[in-house]
């Protein structure tokens, strides 16, 4: 239904033009008036319907298992607030499924943003994700094999070679102790607990705990959990925040526990194994001196690509 306009005062504020008789005039009734606004009016609603209806494209990424739905958004038209259509696309029964939606939006400083949602809708830093739009970025011919973009914690570099991307992340100032385990934040927070059997060890049910204690109110933590396999080589699964599950790898997660490995063993490259895949880390410095130079390198695949209508998912 097309409502009229009838507010006289309202339109008295504009100047409407009729076209009679193959020429223009002005002046023209306000029942002309309200006509003229009745075509304006539904023609913003039948450009609204066919917005609705209308097919956006999205690709399918992981990065050792770590999945995202990414979209190319250069023209900025996603609507950022609305938070149930993100949680539905990312839900693994009724939408695409996903561990979180990435969007690639133009910047003026860098050669592109990365916007990142969790599986629930909430904002956080991902490293996986980050590498994943790496490699949509070259993938769009945003980039060839080296960039600068800008995530919701600052600025990144990254590079491509081989089918690995890696990714350049913020300093680390400390290793905090927390609840008898240790705590770091690599653009996103993460508790860290040494385990002796991490392949048997009950991530979901003390992993849920941990991310909810009071001490982490109200934003919660990432849990992992990590089971040292030598000097340089850990074995990490990750209770993530957003997605509340486990999942099978989590970049943020591996380079705190690649720090905390560091700390103990005093190596600078790790090997890190997950559930979904194998990442390196390797960076500069200690728990003196803080952290600097840590890049955390892996595979970021493309899995598939479709389209979908914005009128189905709310």
């Amino acid at each position: 239904m097309i409502r009229l306009v009838a507010d006289q005062h309202i339109l008295e504020k504009c100047r409407w033009r009729k076209r009679i008789n193959g020429r223009n005039e002005e002046g023209v009734s306000f029942a002309d008036k309200c006509v003229t606004l009745a075509v304006i009016e539904e023609y913003i609603y039948l450009i609204q319907a066919m917005g609705a209806s209308q097919l956006i494209s999205f690709y399918k990424y992981q990065g050792t298992g770590n999945d995202f739905v990414m979209v190319d958004d250069r023209q900025s038209a996603w609507d950022l607030g609305n938070i149930a259509r993100i949680s539905a696309l990312c839900d693994r029964r009724f939408g695409i499924g996903a561990d979180g939606l990435i969007l690639i939006r133009s910047h003026a400083d860098y050669d592109f943003e990365v916007v990142y949602f969790n599986a629930d809708g909430s904002q956080s830093f991902c490293g996986n994700g980050a590498r994943c739009a790496v490699s949509f970025a070259a993938f769009l011919g945003i980039i060839d094999q080296k960039t600068q973009f800008l995530a919701i914690d600052g600025p990144h570099e990254a590079s491509l070679k081989d089918g690995l991307v890696a990714l350049k992340m913020g300093d680390v100032s400390q290793i905090s102790e927390s609840l008898g385990d240790a705590f770091v934040h690599t653009g996103s927070p993460h508790h860290v607990r040494w385990v002796e059997d991490v392949e048997t060890y009950p991530v979901f049910e003390q992993g849920q705990l941990l991310r909810h204690d009071p001490c982490y109110a109200p934003g919660g933590s990432n849990v992992n959990f990590i089971q040292q396999l030598g000097d340089a080589e850990i074995f990490v699964r990750t209770f993530e925040r957003g997605v509340e599950n486990e999942t099978l790898s989590c970049g943020t997660g591996v380079t705190a526990a690649a720090l905390v490995c560091g700390a103990l063993t005093q190596q600078k490259d790790i090997q890190i194994r997950t559930l979904g895949g194998n990442l390196r880390v390797t960076f500069e410095g200690n728990t003196h001196t803080g952290f600097t130079n840590i890049w955390l390198i892996g595979p970021a695949q493309q899995v598939f690509s479709g389209q979908f209508r914005l009128k189905d998912f709310h």
